[in-house]
C-alpha cells in the first residue's frame, strides 16, 4: 500500500517521494492517521476502508473550494485513491502550534471572509459527503428552510428512528421550521460544516487553520453555532468574526436549532444520552 501511495504522491507533485518514516497521528474519530516523511518532506495521510474513498474525494473537493476563496488556511489536498483494500487521502502537513488572542481574532475575520463566498445554485453542494461517518445529503435547493428541514433535520430523524430513537415532538418541530426561520433569509455561504474546536487551530507560525470539513453551501450561522456546541472558542474569535460580518438578529435563538443537527448525528453515531439531549433541545426550541 505505502509503495503505491508514495508513487501517487510522486506522480502528482512531480517530486520523487519514498517514505522513510511513518508515525501514527490522530486522523479524527473514524480514520487512521499517519505522518509520512522523506528527507525534508512530510505529508499527512488518512486511511480507511476502500469503500470510504468517496468520503476522501468529498473532503478533497471541499478543501479545494475553501482554498479557492483565498481566505482562511486549510491543508492542501495532494491526492487520494484506493490501494488494495484501503482508501486514502494525502494532505499537506501543517506543523501546529498554540494560538493567542491575535490568532483567534484573525481566524474569526478569515472565516467571515470565507463565508462571503456564495453559490448561485442555492443551498447544498455538488456532491453528498459525510458528517463524521454519517452520509450528509447535499441536494441543491433554492430555499434554506426546505433544505434544512429535509436534508439536515429530517434525514437525521429518519436515521434515528431506524436506531430506535424516540423524539415525540419531531413532527411538531419540522412543521414549525417555516415559522422559526420566517424572519431569516440567509445567503448560501460556503461553510465548513463541522466546525467544533477540534477542527480549528493555528500553525506553529501563528496562522489560523481549519480542517476535516463537511463542506456545503448553507447559512453561515451553522458554523458559528457549532463552535459553541462543545465549549466555545476563545472570545477573540467571535470578536474578529463580528468585526467583518456581524451575526444577524435572532442568532441566539437559531443556534440551538442548528446544533440539534449535530446532536441527532451524535445519537445516530454513538447512541446513549444524546437522545435525551436532543429532546431537551427540541423542547427548548418550541417553547
Amino acid at each position: 500500500m505505502w509503495t503505491e501511495i508514495d508513487a501517487h504522491i510522486s506522480q502528482v507533485t512531480g517530486e520523487e517521494f519514498h517514505s522513510l518514516h511513518r508515525r501514527s497521528v490522530s486522523g479524527g474519530c473514524i480514520n487512521q492517521g499517519y505522518a509520512v516523511c522523506c528527507d525534508q518532506l512530510t505529508y499527512f495521510v488518512k486511511i480507511n476502508q476502500a469503500s470510504q474513498v468517496t468520503m476522501f474525494e468529498a473532503e478533497a473537493l471541499g478543501l479545494q473550494h475553501m482554498l479557492q476563496t483565498a481566505t482562511i488556511r486549510v491543508p492542501k489536498p495532494i491526492c487520494w485513491g484506493i490501494s488494495s483494500d484501503s482508501g486514502y487521502i494525502v494532505l499537506e502537513w501543517l506543523e501546529m502550534g498554540r494560538g493567542n488572542t491575535i490568532t483567534w481574532e484573525e481566524m474569526g475575520r478569515k472565516l467571515a471572509a470565507m463565508h462571503k463566498a456564495t453559490s448561485s445554485q442555492g443551498f447544498g453542494w455538488v456532491m453528498n459527503n459525510t458528517i463524521g461517518s454519517t452520509p450528509q445529503i447535499n441536494t441543491q435547493t433554492a430555499d434554506w428552510t426546505e433544505f434544512y428541514a429535509k436534508y439536515r433535520l429530517g434525514y437525521q430523524f429518519q436515521l434515528a428512528r431506524r436506531q430506535g430513537g424516540s423524539f415525540p415532538q419531531e413532527k411538531e418541530l419540522l412543521a414549525a421550521l417555516p415559522i422559526l426561520l420566517a424572519d431569516h433569509q440567509p445567503q448560501a455561504s460556503l461553510v465548513h460544516g463541522d466546525l467544533w474546536g477540534g477542527n480549528a487551530g493555528c500553525t506553529e507560525l501563528g496562522e489560523p487553520v481549519i480542517f476535516d470539513p463537511a463542506t456545503y453551501y448553507g447559512d453561515r450561522e451553522v458554523d458559528i453555532a457549532m463552535t459553541e456546541l462543545f465549549g466555545s472558542l476563545p472570545a477573540a474569535f467571535y470578536h474578529g468574526y463580528n468585526e467583518v460580518w456581524p451575526l444577524d438578529k435572532g442568532y441566539e435563538r437559531r443556534k440551538t436549532l442548528y446544533n440539534l443537527y449535530h446532536i441527532l448525528n451524535h445519537f445516530n453515531l454513538f447512541g446513549g444520552s444524546y437522545q435525551g439531549q436532543a429532546n431537551r433541545m427540541i423542547n427548548q426550541i418550541l417553547n
